[in-house]
């Protein structure tokens, strides 16, 4: 049966939190001494990613729920939210550099420390501050969209510029949501922001793999 398989470094395996497969590995381990990468499967690849996105929506929503119940645990749960956005940085290391993955973890962790900012305003019902801070937060996310753009041509900042908005706006739905006690709109919020992710990640994973045909090798077995 024909399976695709990508190869890429062993970084990508443990940044991402990924294990080849037995007989990939094996491959890997036999093709090491002539300096060729292992490969992992495609699939792998797209579940990686996906598990990096699907954290930052749950810990987000962890965040939130304690943020606006005041338990004493938004301590714990924000450091816990901040190392994702480490996270999803280091993992795009191997193909883009430290230098990049350093960058987009810096911008995930403000886009983090602005929704912080947001909450605790609109628990206040700071108005002011509440719009001042979705000001920011969207140019944070511009600054996203531009710079995932200018490292992938098939990542378009239109687009990405409209799914980075579209989870900003899920995330706002549960705050608001939460502060009134809306408890359906909440749950419905989180429904539809981790289904938005999902494609996002994808997205994400098809632009990697279209861009990198030397460092990300298809291959037929």
């Amino acid at each position: 049966m024909k399976r695709q398989t990508l190869a890429v470094s062993f970084a990508v395996f443990t940044l991402m939190g990924l294990t080849p497969a037995p007989d990939a590995q094996a491959a890997g381990e036999k093709k090491a001494v002539a300096g060729t990468a292992p490969t992992m499967s495609a699939t792998d690849l797209r579940n990686g990613m996906r598990k990096l996105w699907l954290d930052h929506t749950t810990f987000t929503r962890s965040f939130i729920i304690s943020a606006v119940a005041g338990l004493p645990d938004v301590p714990t749960i924000t450091q816990r939210l901040l190392r994702n956005q480490d996270d999803i940085g280091a993992a795009i290391k191997p193909i883009y550099g430290d230098e990049a993955g350093k960058k987009l973890a810096a911008l995930l962790r403000d886009h983090i420390l602005i929704a912080a900012d947001i909450t605790k305003a609109a628990k206040a019902n700071d108005t002011k501050a509440v719009e001042a801070g979705q000001k920011k937060w969207r140019g944070n996310a511009d600054d996203i969209a531009a710079f995932l753009a200018a490292a992938n041509p098939n990542w378009k900042k239109p687009t990405l510029t409209d799914h980075l908005y579209k989870h900003l706006d899920y995330v706002t739905a549960q705050v608001v949501a939460r502060i009134k006690a809306d408890w359906p709109a909440d749950i419905q919020a989180f429904d539809k922001g981790n289904e938005h992710m999902l494609m996002f990640a994808d997205e994400l994973s098809e632009g990697i793999i279209k861009q990198n045909p030397k460092k990300v090798i298809i291959s037929e077995r």
